[in-house]
């Protein structure tokens, strides 16, 4: 197996790799059950109710998936028949006996069985879960994996982001996404396997703590070694006694106690080095994995974000990863890594992955290129025990199969105060937004949380405010002084909604714009509901409008960087800098310029 760092972006999993591995994003079985029926008729037992084929792992709403039917669907199955060459792929009897499905987000609740046998059911649409299916596989014959999925698309207190609600997309909203939409797959294990990693690296004490979750506690001590490498050259390795089903194993790297070497390999944007890592249990290699991790810390001192213990300014891109024809699915693995590669050629150093929690295959370009990423997640549009209950299980989730990726430098559980509207009048809501900023430090206390992005801030480490203002004047009458900023965080913002909803005392936390621009240039045909915040007439006026809104903010010395509302058009938001196909709208030089601010 070769070094993790240096995988094609292809492996589900890129921070846990085994050796074999198969994909199931085929053509296989599909119907609707609109009248909810399937349950009662053990439709997981019935080849016949499938009448129509869906291409995974496309959403039914997409054209790719070969449905392209954007009507109310909530209820919807899928037959996928498994052969043997399937099973050797995957390397069952070679890598392991027990036999792992795989299942990358399903929208919204997913129950799974195999051979007509129950082996799963699932709440979340955007969290990975997984299956052992080995003792429900039948003897002989074909098997077959059967999936059912609920998703009401009227249910508000569903974490549904910008999948509208509406029969047709409107304002900021774009069509619903319903079942499987990620890679659906399988691997074959051990029975006593590896099923998570943990990495946190300390780089003032130049050690890195990795955390393993096991599949059961064993049932007697077993041996684990950990091995770190860079480019071939080892780093570090130790031994540790398994005992418990979750091992802890600290790592020093002895080379980074030198003060004058130690940033040789540190993570970041100009310079993103990857360590590579083995992780082995039992003495004869029961389980071997491979996987990557970036040295690097993230935080925040004297109002300025740091990475690495250095003032880092971020040029931030708002990214929704929708598509025309594949809508929140990548229409291919090839995308995934264009996509990064866009958004670094633009001149960004850092993205906001809008309303949705990407690919992981994503993020091992993100932390392959060295870009920085605020993860946020998709909201509810309600507040009631559900939508808390909901969103707090997801999101946790979430963190816990995302938390090791070096390019995520923040958290954002929430956004503009979806799900918790009423936070300046309801105190239910402001201290749910307090709870989850603090679980989420809980389970990762390394990175800052922004506890509501945009405004109605309640627990935030980092000030973030939204503004569309376009006029260059007022951009740099607002920004232009640490006065004026100051008067911002501690009053009403230019959403009129207050920017903190508790007392604010020294403002001593970064500040950051994070949605502004917006721009609306369609260079291809027009939509009749097309939108922007403002809107250019032609390329000039374009390139004139940009420069209007981002010289003022370059030169607000009071901010810790921005974020550009957006990447690419989305339906009938046409306010990218790229079109939906991710075709920039001025030269790439151009646009790069401006947002180095480089004239």
């Amino acid at each position: 197996m070769s070094p993790a760092s240096s995988q094609d972006g292809t492996y589900p999993r890129p921070q846990l790799m085994r050796a074999a591995h198969v994909p199931l994003d085929r053509r296989v079985g599909f119907a609707y059950d609109d009248g909810d029926v399937g349950l009662a008729e053990r439709w997981h037992t019935k080849a016949e109710v499938f009448d129509r084929e869906i291409q995974l792992p496309f959403a039914p709403e997409s054209p790719d998936s070969g449905i392209n039917d954007t009507g109310y669907h909530p209820v919807v199955w899928y037959r996928i028949p498994l052969s043997a060459d399937d099973l050797d792929a995957a390397g069952l009897g070679s890598q392991g006996d027990r036999l792992i499905l795989h299942l990358g987000a399903v929208d919204h609740a997913a129950d799974v069985w195999v051979d007509g046998i129950h082996v799963s059911h699932h709440e979340g649409g955007q969290a990975a879960f997984s299956a052992d299916i080995t003792d429900a596989l039948a003897d002989d014959g074909e098997h077959v994996v059967v999936v059912r999925a609920q998703d009401d698309p009227l249910d508000t207190t569903l974490p549904r982001g910008k999948q509208d609600w509406q029969p047709e997309p409107h304002a900021i909203w774009y069509h619903r996404t319903t079942g499987i939409w990620r890679t659906v797959w399988l691997e074959a294990v051990p029975a006593m396997h590896i099923r998570s990693l943990a990495w946190t690296p300390d780089v003032p004490g130049a050690t890195v703590r990795l955390e393993v979750e096991l599949s059961r506690r064993p049932s007697a001590p077993t041996e684990l070694d950990v091995a770190l490498s860079y480019e071939g050259t080892p780093l570090a390795k130790v031994r540790v006694e398994a005992a418990e089903q979750t091992v802890v194993v600290d790592l020093t790297l002895t080379g980074q106690r030198n003060g004058q070497h130690h940033e040789h390999l540190l993570w970041s944007p100009t310079h993103p080095r990857l360590i590579d890592a083995t992780v082995t249990l039992g003495a004869e290699a029961t389980d071997a994995v491979g996987s990557y991790l970036g040295l690097r810390s993230v935080g925040t001192d004297d109002g300025r974000f740091l990475l690495n213990d250095r003032p880092c300014y971020l040029r931030s891109v708002l990214q929704q990863g929708y598509w025309p024809t594949s809508h929140f699915t990548a229409p291919s693995l090839d995308a995934l890594r264009a996509e990064a590669e866009l958004i670094r050629d633009l001149g960004f150093n850092s993205l906001r992955i809008h309303q949705k929690v990407e690919d992981p295959r994503f993020l091992f370009w993100c932390d392959k290129l060295g870009l920085l990423v605020w993860s946020e997640t998709a909201g509810a549009y309600e507040f009631n025990d559900i939508a808390v209950q909901r969103l707090t299980t997801e999101w946790l989730a979430l963190v816990r199969q995302y938390r090791s990726h070096p390019s995520i430098v923040t958290w954002v559980p929430f956004n503009e105060s979806w799900g918790i509207q009423h936070g300046a009048h309801d105190s239910r809501q402001r201290a749910y937004a307090v709870a989850l900023a603090n679980l989420t430090r809980a389970l990762d206390p390394s990175r800052p949380v922004i506890s509501n992005d945009g405004w109605e801030h309640t627990d935030s480490d980092i000030w973030t405010i939204h503004d569309y203002e376009a006029r260059r004047e007022v951009l740099a009458e607002r920004y232009g002084s640490r006065e004026a900023v100051e008067a911002m965080v501690r009053g009403i913002g230019p959403a009129g909604r207050r920017i903190s909803l508790t007392e604010v005392g020294e403002v001593t936390a970064p500040i950051m714009l994070t949605e502004f621009g917006g721009v609306s240039f369609i260079t291809g045909e027009v939509p009749e509901d097309s939108w922007g915040y403002t809107s250019a007439t032609d390329a000039d006026d374009y390139e004139a409008r940009l420069r209007a809104i981002l010289e003022p903010v370059h030169a607000a010395r009071e901010l810790s960087g921005f974020c550009y509302t957006q990447i690419t058009d989305t339906h009938q938001e046409t306010n990218g800098l790229c079109d939906a196909e991710r075709r920039p709208k001025l030269p790439l030089e151009t646009l790069a310029a401006i947002i180095r601010g480089e004239g």
